[in-house]
């Protein structure tokens, strides 16, 4: 599948910006699944300085600096994206997940080392026993990892309920679990802290879902959003398996990754620090339109 992508970020500042230091991810990854031929990012005012660089998770890191007297900061990234999916692995098939856990604890070095440093707590997402505790009906004795992952993820789904009003971006992942109410990026991390907790390797995924109306219903212009989701590490033979509690599915081509970290703080799509401002104001605008050539 094919996707025309369009990211539109708009600050407008209470009082004139003199100096502002800027980092975007935006840009979609290149994965086996997934190819981006094609991306840009148009910034006004123009910058005095950009630079671009790769981050420790692989994420395509742009700085940026806007010098002088400005109310108003646009951000547009555009990018062509193709997303094939492999068929889905079997979750029956995958290895018991004790096994996964014991393997990233190993002394000796294996094919999981790697993703063991995914099992700690992050900056935004904690580790303990109150998530283990939620996770723990998943992960019975010997089940496959992927056969718990899906449990837990529909148990989510179907316990929490999606409530933009309920949280914001600084709402605490204890907060979440307890009232039971968030958006996709809370999910997320409630579900990740749950894996954690367990010592299973998770991380947090940013990207786009494509979000179709219903019949009938004409595609509102700037509808999309960000989504997120998590990936799971199962196995030398199928590696990372993602899981998106929000709409209870293991992502398929109508997912579309951008960025992956510990949690929302590696992966934020534009985070800046400025001179001046004052009260600020944020439109984000997204659309994901499949391409028709």
């Amino acid at each position: 599948m094919r996707y025309n992508i369009i990211h539109r970020t708009t600050y407008k500042y209470e009082s004139p910006v003199t100096v502002g230091h800027y980092m975007a991810r935006l840009e979609p990854r290149t994965l086996p699944f997934q190819e981006c031929p094609w991306h840009e990012l148009t910034i006004f005012p123009s910058p005095i300085e950009r630079a671009e660089r790769s981050d420790y998770f692989g994420n395509t890191n742009v700085y940026f600096e806007i010098e002088g007297s400005h109310q108003k900061l646009e951000v547009i990234a555009r990018s062509l994206v193709e997303v094939i999916r492999a068929q889905p692995f079997d979750p029956a098939s995958t290895p018991p997940w004790e096994t996964i856990r014991d393997s990233c604890r190993s002394d000796v070095y294996n094919p999981a080392t790697p993703a063991g440093e995914l099992t700690f707590a992050s900056t935004l997402i904690p580790v303990g026993v109150p998530y283990a505790d939620y996770a723990r009906p998943s992960f019975l004795p010997g089940r496959p990892i992927l056969q718990g992952v899906c449990d837990l993820n529909r148990r989510i789904h179907r316990d929490f309920v999606f409530d933009p009003k309920a949280t914001d971006a600084a709402t605490p992942v204890e907060k979440v679990l307890k009232q039971r109410r968030g958006v996709c990026q809370d999910f997320a991390q409630v579900m990740i802290a749950c894996l954690r907790s367990l010592g299973l390797p998770a991380r947090y995924v940013s990207g786009y879902l494509e979000t179709v109306p219903p019949p009938g219903v004409v595609k509102l212009v700037g509808a999309d959003a960000s989504h997120a989701w998590v990936s799971v590490y199962c196995g030398e033979v199928c590696g990372w398996m993602d899981a998106d509690p929000t709409n209870d599915v293991l992502p398929s081509e109508r997912h579309i990754t951008v960025a992956w970290g510990r949690d929302f703080a590696d992966v934020s799509p534009l985070r800046g620090v400025t001179t001046g401002a004052g009260e600020q104001r944020l439109k984000v605008a997204v659309d994901v339109l499949p391409d028709k050539d």
